[in-house]
């Protein structure tokens, strides 16, 4: 099933990441009021975090040349480029 996946440079390390998650999802229960019925009928599994390593979306952008003020890392994706990099770079954190 699809998911959101969302990947995020922690400044400190977060001691329960699967409550982190559950506070997310419910702020998008109450944003989206389809989110939660994608969920419960299981159109769409739960949101999932990828903790990246610090410093790691910039290594990311370095890698790819576009280190740099004028250059933004794109904050949605409707496929698995940056994150397949992401991976590849061992830029995650588990």
């Amino acid at each position: 099933m699809p998911y959101h996946e969302w990947f995020i440079e922690f400044e400190k390390n977060i001691d329960d990441l699967n409550n982190f998650a559950d506070i997310i999802e419910k702020s998008m229960y109450t944003q989206n009021v389809y989110y939660k019925d994608l969920i419960d009928g299981k159109v769409l599994q739960k949101l999932q975090i990828t903790p990246i390593k610090k410093g790691g979306f910039d290594t990311y952008m370095k890698s790819i040349g576009k280190l740099g003020g004028q250059n933004k890392l794109p904050r949605l994706s409707d496929n698995r480029k940056i994150a397949d990099e992401l991976y590849r770079l061992n830029l995650t954190r588990n």
